[in-house]
């Protein structure tokens, strides 16, 4: 494609890098509470098996599982937030071209 259109709809590599900067921050910054949370369960059930000598798998799993859910309910709102404004700023502006 060439001429006016082509110019306008390239995008340069600067800002793909930028955008793309922002997006892998924002998945990170997103991710954090549920890692964290995993994290700290994880250590806790180890340390309790630990003390214990109980070797049950669901023991493991399920307090994990339940943290992560109990935790993404709470964050939902802080992720949806998140995500919508790194469209807001980054993507839809792109997109629109301006």
């Amino acid at each position: 494609m060439t001429g006016p259109l082509a110019i306008r709809l390239a995008m340069s590599e600067t800002a793909f890098f930028d955008v793309l900067r922002e997006g892998l921050w924002d998945a990170v910054v997103i991710s954090t509470p549920i890692l964290a949370v995993a994290l700290a369960a994880g250590l806790v059930v180890g340390l309790f098996q630990a003390l214990t000598s109980i070797q049950e798998m669901t023991m493991t799993f399920v307090p994990k599982v339940a943290a992560i859910l109990a935790v993404f309910w709470v964050s939902m709102s802080f992720m949806s937030s998140t995500l919508v404004s790194f469209f807001h700023t980054s993507i839809i502006p792109m997109i629109a071209g301006y």
